[in-house]
């Protein structure tokens, strides 16, 4: 029996980045189920002997030229098969905006509720006249995308997966879709990310960072540090100078803008910046806790992997990973990310109580061993399928139709 046929299209794939990481462990777990066409710019971390890559070169220049291209290249290339090589795809899933006729699309972000968040940001008359230029290609960019969503998320004929119902409060508000969405949570590498590894790497790496044993070590990870809540967590290592915590930040962001204030909080001594690495478990088993207050966040994956590595986790509830923890039980949730004194409230309760840390770390990797990426596959194949039928069931009538006139 002939495999049916699957377009998947996303601009590029690979496992360094969010969506990026899903879309890339989703396809490697359908190919024994589908025939997997993948209409990418730059594909990494797949096994292409399994699928077909169709390659859509990249524009250079501005983001924003190259995502107008991205837009028309990849309905030329599938349109090109479909006319030409006889590639007709029986369903064409895609991760957020990125072609016009999806039947199936998962979602990372609202971007109508990320614009209504930074719009102070993009104010010309708050700005520097030399940074007009990119404040005027970041605001044509988000309003196109926004139109994309407008236009693909109240269409009631495509399937949307959420990664975190959250997301669900934004799309009724901002598009009206009501009805019940499916939600799957990200998968975890348990090969990777587990108590063992963690607690076997933690000597060296502690060694090699030069943290003290009875340094209470902190830990975020990640992008865009105002997001992530890092200006809370900066005060709320003020208010804790009584004890001894210590706070490892990784990510890609400048610092710059955070050195001022922790000087004058005067945690200089305390707050280390890290690059990223490839070997990131080596930073979870450097830790005694992970802390995110993410300002907002649809599901961050870094508390999700400290939870697998055991480590007790203490996150925002505008965090979507929030809602795979039960507060008290496999972690601490704070209720306002932007109250340090909540926040500071949480991290003394994991200093001064060890029996505490333990039984939240065996609990968080207890609770994260049911996040897995098969799970993942098993969930978007059952997807794929409804939505296989559903195309079928309408496309009856048409052919009924077409039959007898």
């Amino acid at each position: 029996m002939a495999k049916y046929r699957i377009a998947i299209v996303s601009p590029f794939i690979d496992k360094r980045h969010g969506t990026e990481r899903r879309v890339a462990e989703w396809t490697s777990r359908l190919g024994d189920d589908y025939e997997i066409h993948i209409y990418s710019q730059r594909v990494e971390s797949l096994d292409l002997t399994r699928m077909h890559w169709h390659r859509i070169p990249r524009l250079p220049g501005p983001h924003l030229f190259n995502f107008l291209w991205w837009l028309a290249a990849n309905h030329l290339w599938r349109w090109w098969d479909r006319r030409v090589r006889g590639l007709r795809h029986d369903l064409v899933f895609t991760p957020g905006t990125n072609c016009l006729d999806a039947d199936v699309i998962s979602i990372h972000i609202v971007f109508a509720e990320f614009c209504r968040q930074v719009q102070p940001e993009l104010s010309l008359r708050d700005n520097p006249i030399t940074f007009w230029p990119r404040l005027i290609h970041r605001r044509i960019y988000y309003g196109l995308v926004k139109f994309l969503e407008r236009r693909l998320y109240t269409d009631p004929r495509i399937c949307l997966i959420l990664i975190a119902q959250k997301t669900a409060e934004d799309l009724k508000r901002f598009y009206g879709r009501e009805e019940a969405l499916p939600v799957v949570y990200m998968g975890i590498d348990h090969q990777t990310f587990n108590p063992n590894a963690r607690i076997q790497l933690r000597e060296e790496m502690r060694k090699h960072l030069g943290l003290s044993e009875n340094l209470f070590t902190l830990l975020l990870i990640g992008n865009d540090w105002k997001k992530k809540g890092l200006a809370a967590l900066v005060a709320a290592l003020h208010a804790l100078k009584d004890l001894p915590v210590g706070l490892l930040v990784a990510g890609q962001d400048d610092p710059s803008p955070y050195r001022e204030t922790i000087r004058e909080s005067g945690v200089e001594d305390r707050v280390r910046f890290l690059p990223p690495r490839g070997d990131i478990i080596r930073y979870y088993a450097a830790a005694d806790a992970y802390v995110g207050p993410s300002l907002e966040d649809t599901f961050a994956q870094p508390p999700a992997e400290a939870m697998a590595c055991g480590l007790p986790v203490i996150t925002s509830a505008t965090n979507g990973t929030a809602e795979i923890i039960s507060d008290g039980v496999n972690g601490l949730i704070v209720r306002n990310p932007a109250d340090a004194g909540e926040l500071a409230e949480r991290i003394r309760l994991l200093v001064q109580d060890a029996e505490l840390c333990r039984r939240l770390g065996e609990q968080a990797a207890r609770s994260a061993r049911e996040y897995t990426w098969e799970r993942n596959g098993a969930q978007i194949r059952a997807i794929f399928e409804e939505a296989l039928q559903r195309k079928r069931l309408l496309a009856q009538p048409l052919s009924h139709s077409s039959e007898t006139t």
